[in-house]
């Protein structure tokens, strides 16, 4: 008896669901740059006869959760890294398609990218470089305090439009996972070390096509249109003497001073003090209002340049993915490459990879620090006492002078006494 057919229906009902899922679902390129990698990338010559490209290094980098676990890493600093791969051609159209790698700011990036390219029919990928045409960016750019910017551009019909939300990126120096998940329905979500960041659609979030709906520039507030929250009470009616109420009254506790003489300092009245009584001008209670139909807004309308395109989330179809950086201090650790159209997959990819040497890095860079303080610390000693020992030396060359300066001038001084003694005897 087989293995499928000794367990209960309940369960074999959903192995078998889980078979289907995943011979439905397909990878169509997957790297973790293992041994051989360099066989299935490109190394651009674009910038080389300039002097400006840099290279990629095959490493765990210098904290890892697992040393064995390599990625490239760039090398180099202030220098044009490109570099692409090469898969067979497919088209994300009635499919689900999940873009993924991870990163690792080892360095203190200061300015540059760190983000990958999917690209379109023929590309020499010797010359691939800035100016080559993508179909596809995703993924974090950093310059100084400021821009912190997780990219995400798309093609459509030969023109990128990125995406309108300001998304941050990660800036430590730990690896992170970046998804990036479209779907046939255009809806969008970008996940960040397996935890959804932002979603979205690619009808709102792009400047792609016009606006289903615009607001009716035309349309102005009804007259009867009542938008007073809170109204005055109409039943509610003033005191009778509510206005002979005065602000001020006489001090009852005040006392006429012993000493006040009326007939010099005239008839004494007592000090004002505010009436606790007096309430000010009488208004009405308020009350909510019975018509109120809430704040007036512009309706609205559907916009009659907008026409739809159900294929708005198909991109040209794809054929490589691409490294295509340029950073001041190089030291960008890229890894685990997935291009599916399973996101289920993909999740399963970061907790075989990431989040399985997660906190082992995260030990490996906290120790990293500790050294890496210990050494400054060591360095800065070293130059203080450095710097005492200079300052000593120059005050003994100082003392040194001083000393030489007074002895010379009282030989200058004896010598001259000397002649004079002399002119004194002629």
């Amino acid at each position: 008896m087989t293995l499928l057919a000794q367990l209960s229906l309940p369960l074999r009902l959903v192995f078998l669901s889980l078979l289907l899922h995943l011979s439905s679902s397909e990878v169509f390129f997957e790297e973790r740059f293992d041994d051989g990698w360099e066989s299935r990338w490109v190394k651009s010559d674009w910038k080389r006869s300039e002097g400006k490209a840099g290279s990629f290094k095959h490493t765990a980098g210098k904290w890892a959760g697992d040393p064995d676990d390599k990625g490239i890493q760039t090398h180099t600093d202030a220098r044009h890294f490109a570099i692409s791969a090469k898969f067979p051609e497919f088209c994300n159209k009635n499919r689900t398609l999940v873009v993924q790698y991870s990163i690792k700011f080892e360095q203190d990036i200061e300015c540059g990218g760190a983000y990958i390219k999917l690209l379109s029919g023929y590309v020499n990928q010797k010359k691939f470089g800035g100016d080559t045409p993508y179909s596809f960016m995703f993924g974090p750019d950093l310059c100084g305090t400021q821009t912190k910017k997780l990219h995400v551009i798309l093609s459509y019909q030969g023109q990128n439009y990125p995406i309108k939300k300001d998304l941050q990126c990660e800036t430590d120096k730990l690896t992170h996972v970046y998804t990036f998940i479209l779907r046939p329905d255009a809806s969008y979500s970008i996940l960040v070390d397996n935890r959804e960041r932002d979603s979205g659609s690619m009808y709102t979030d792009w400047d792609i096509l016009p606006p289903r709906k615009i607001k009716d520039v035309n349309a102005k507030k009804p007259l009867d249109w009542d938008d007073r929250e809170y109204i005055d009470d109409p039943n509610d009616t003033k005191p009778e003497g509510y206005d002979s109420i005065p602000r001020e009254i006489p001090n009852p506790k005040a006392k006429k001073p012993d000493s006040w003489d009326e007939d010099e300092d005239g008839i004494w009245k007592p000090p004002k003090i505010p009436n606790p009584a007096y309430k000010g001008s009488w208004k009405p209670k308020r009350i909510k209002n019975p018509n109120y139909k809430g704040k007036w807004k512009i309706p609205w309308i559907d916009n009659p340049e907008f026409e739809d395109d159900p294929d708005l989330y198909v991109l040209k179809p794809l054929k490589y993915v691409g490294i295509e950086v340029w950073q001041v201090k190089a030291g960008s650790v890229f890894d685990n490459i997935l291009i599916c159209d399973d996101p289920e997959y993909a999740k399963q990819v970061v907790e075989e990879t990431w989040a399985r040497n997660k906190e082992a890095e995260k030990e490996a860079f906290e120790e990293a620090e500790k050294e890496r303080k210990a050494r400054e610390d060591e360095e800065a000693r070293r130059a203080r006492e450095e710097g005492e020992r200079r300052r000593q030396e120059r005050g003994y060359d100082r003392r040194h002078r001083d000393r030489e300066r007074y002895k010379d001038k009282y030989r200058r001084r004896d010598h001259r006494d000397y002649l004079d003694d002399y002119h004194d005897e002629l």
